[in-house]
């Protein structure tokens, strides 16, 4: 197996291996998890392997999760079909900066996604290192976010364009999450900086030390909000991987955010997802 960094941030691109080859070797399954650790998202040229190679490889790292707005391939529950075509409208959740599924009260651990179809320009999907962008954080916004905690809602995203019947059945069955807005990784111990476009708010922000008068609520807390979830859009901390058919990519959901660009004429993007049961942040 050799590997190849992409960025001097995130991403390294791995040949010679098969994830189908993988999906039976626990020795090499533990290889490619120290690299994702180390590099955050993995990519994959060439992976010519069964839906059930995929599902068996993605489980090594955990139980897969099922979606429930985004359908599940029948044969293999877990392994999310994202099928875009030229008349499927633009859903406008994927072309935002996102941590997988921070709606839930335990976020996905990571993501295992192959393409099947693809543009012939275009499409491509970009990472940042979240890590790298806590780090780099200024001494006095590391200060003041340090026990802060936000809200992440289903609602407020998917959900917004739901009939308020379903709106309001889809927030039951998934009331919002409260994560901290740093959060720690449970494996390498790094500090991440972890809001997204589905976080809300923050729960704590409205106490003396932060707000003077009422109407600094707002401001203060909505602005700062807003400050943090930019931090991913830094050229510095990203990596961008043009896909081809039987590419696949691998992220540590914990600690990267990621953007589909939808930049790409009417056509056929057929991308399957497995996703991996994560852990409650702290």
């Amino acid at each position: 197996m050799r590997v190849a960094p992409l960025t001097c941030a995130i991403g390294a691109e791995l040949s010679n291996v098969n994830l189908g080859v993988a999906s039976r070797d626990p020795g090499l399954v533990a290889e490619i998890r120290a690299l994702l650790l180390k590099h955050k998202v993995l990519f994959f040229r060439d992976q010519d392997i069964t839906r059930a190679e995929h599902v068996a490889f993605a489980r090594h790292f955990g139980e897969l999760e099922d979606h429930p707005v985004a359908g599940s391939d029948p044969e293999h529950p877990g392994l999310v079909r994202i099928y875009k075509s030229p008349d499927s409208p633009n859903d406008r959740y994927e072309n935002a900066w996102h941590t997988d599924a921070t709606w839930r009260e335990q976020p996905p651990f990571g993501c295992v996604l192959r393409c099947v179809e693809c543009p012939p320009v275009g499409g491509d999907t970009m990472w940042a290192n979240m890590a790298l962008a806590y780090e780099k954080l200024p001494q006095q916004v590391k200060d003041q976010i340090a026990g802060l905690r936000a809200r992440h809602s289903i609602e407020a995203s998917f959900g917004a364009a739901m009939p308020v019947e379903k709106r309001l059945a889809l927030h039951a069955q998934f009331p919002d999450a409260e994560h901290p807005v740093v959060r720690t990784h449970p494996e390498t111990g790094e500090k991440i900086l972890f809001v997204n476009a589905f976080t809300t708010h923050f729960t704590n922000f409205h106490t003396a030390a932060n707000v003077r008068y009422g109407q600094d609520y707002s401001h203060g807390g909505s602005d700062l909000l807003r400050y943090l979830i930019s931090q991913a859009f830094i050229p510095e901390y990203q990596v961008r991987f043009r896909w081809q058919p039987n590419s696949m990519a691998m992220w540590d959901n914990r600690s990267t955010q990621h953007y589909a660009v939808m930049d790409y004429p009417p056509c056929h993007r057929k991308m399957e997802r497995a996703g991996i049961v994560g852990d409650l942040p702290f």
